[in-house]
């Protein structure tokens, strides 16, 4: 029997219980603001407001009975749903005054639910709590929604290689919904577990309870918001970069290989191919970078291990904290962190960027190819981590790493018309794009900030965070003819 396609009504329903959400989210900043006394009391009352009624008018006028999905619903669905999250997310933004304009507000709202860390505020130190706790608050949920994105949704749309690592099935059916759901709730409970850890442990090294729970959710979720314009150098303790090195590489890990630990089985995090490249590249890039400091005299032995693995790290894992200016390092170690910006971490983590597993299936058919120019007649078996790779996958992640580079290629060329220097605009398109953060140059560098850009230039910003966020195809298919036709 045929699908049918899930009726508008029915996604207004769910598109509505997803801005509830939001709203509840939205309770914790007008807690502190009441408790402070912050002018920013009546800003966020006002979003609440808007954002409850939007989410109650939604699903009214909705169905509760929710059909079968089809590949074409769960694109417009994920879609929406992220843009209708950075539209309301935007308001507390632009009713409190804290950024100029509009276009400011939805440049904030939009890099914090990417994780992507980029930013236009400057005077951290100083600014509301309630602000801040905000910016915090709408990274930690963009981390989340980032998991479930790569558990749920990619994998069955089967784009860019996702469904290699997991569910085979591509239907969205009444059998697979409850299973998902299970792995959810599951994985919704890892993210809170290593997210109290990690307040915990930011708490323990020196924090206060309130930066401690700041650092904790955007490092979790990879997002790299601080509550102080210098970041984690504000802090300068090594202890405190130490526990943020381990979470960052658990938030760029597979969270479905935490769930086994959860049930107390053995887990084979550390066996995956994935971690262990992915640990691989980080730690011989930053080993390459510390006899690069040493030897130019810039930095002793333990000043460059440290600054040199952390901001590896960092950026590896597309998390933007900075303990150091690393553009000061010389032309060297700036374009290491230049191509450093697009690796990210693994599939079905918070972490952004081509990923690892990209690279790996790369690997393979490039060592395939040699092999094929000394025996053609061979018949040869690709395979990565005991699975077949299948001309589908190939073709996937071939068809993502174009789509990738031509719209960094686009979005750079966009940039310089816009009137930005050549540094700063394929920087900048790299960054929004792999939603890592800070970029290279003095103007968006990590002592900088996108303040400066024009109008112009952070709308086309905020398109490369969501199509990087959303895997590129999720988004540009709603922009076809045919995604419209029956």
């Amino acid at each position: 029997m045929e699908t049918r396609l899930i009726s508008f009504s029915s996604m207004r329903f769910l598109l509505g219980s997803i801005l509830l959400g939001l709203a509840f989210l939205m309770l914790a900043p007008c807690a502190v603001a009441l408790y402070s006394g912050s002018a920013d009391l009546k800003a966020f009352l006002i979003s609440e407001a808007a954002t409850t009624s939007a989410a109650v008018l939604l699903m009214i006028t909705g169905r509760r009975k929710i059909l079968h999905f089809r590949l074409r619903d769960m694109f417009f669905f994920t879609s929406a749903s992220w843009l209708l999250v950075c539209a309301f997310g935007a308001l507390p933004f632009i009713l409190s005054h804290t950024v100029e304009n509009f276009t400011d507000a939805v440049f904030e709202s939009v890099s914090a639910i990417t994780t992507t860390g980029a930013t236009v505020l400057s005077g951290l130190d100083s600014m509301p709590q309630d602000i801040l706790l905000w910016r915090s608050m709408m990274q930690w949920l963009g981390g989340l929604g980032i998991i479930a994105l790569g558990t749920a949704v990619l994998p069955f749309l089967r784009i860019g290689g996702m469904r290699l690592f997991n569910t085979e099935s591509s239907d969205l059916s009444e059998k697979t919904l409850p299973k998902t759901r299970r792995i959810l709730h599951r994985l919704l409970l890892v993210y809170l577990i290593i997210s109290a850890a990690c307040a915990i442990s930011y708490w323990f090294a020196g924090m206060t309870v309130f930066d401690a729970i700041n650092h904790a959710m955007t490092t979790v979720s990879t997002g790299g918001f601080s509550t102080h314009d210098k970041s984690i150098a504000y802090f300068d303790s090594s202890a405190i970069e130490l526990i943020g090195v381990a979470f960052m590489l658990f938030a760029a890990m597979p969270f479905m290989l935490f769930l086994p630990l959860m049930l107390g089985r053995r887990s084979g995090l550390l066996s995956d191919g994935q971690v262990q490249s992915m640990i691989a590249v980080y730690f011989s890039t930053a080993t390459v970078l510390t006899l690069w400091l040493i030897f130019t005299g810039q930095l002793e032995s333990l000043d460059a291990v440290r600054d040199a693995i952390f901001n590896v790290v960092s950026i590896g894992t597309t998390t933007g904290f900075v303990s150091s200016d690393y553009t000061t390092w010389g032309s060297f170690a700036a374009m290491v962190f230049f191509f450093l910006t697009f690796v990210g971490g693994c599939s079905g983590s918070t972490s952004g960027g081509i990923k690892i597993f990209r690279f790996k299936i790369a690997a393979v058919m490039f060592r395939e190819t040699l092999q094929r120019l000394l025996h053609p007649n061979a018949v040869f078996s690709r395979s990565m981590q005991a699975r077949p790779l299948s001309d589908e996958i190939v073709a996937s992640v071939m068809a993502f790493s174009l789509a990738f580079a031509t719209i960094v290629g686009i979005a750079a060329t966009l940039l310089a018309a816009a009137g930005n220097d050549v540094v700063t605009s394929f920087s900048a398109a790299a960054t929004t794009m792999a939603n890592v953060g800070p970029g290279i140059g003095e103007v968006i560098g990590p002592t900088g900030n996108f303040a400066t850009l024009t109008a112009q230039s952070k709308w086309v910003l905020c398109a490369t965070m969501l199509l990087g966020r959303l895997e590129i195809f999720t988004l540009l298919l709603l922009l076809t003819p045919t995604f419209w036709r029956d």
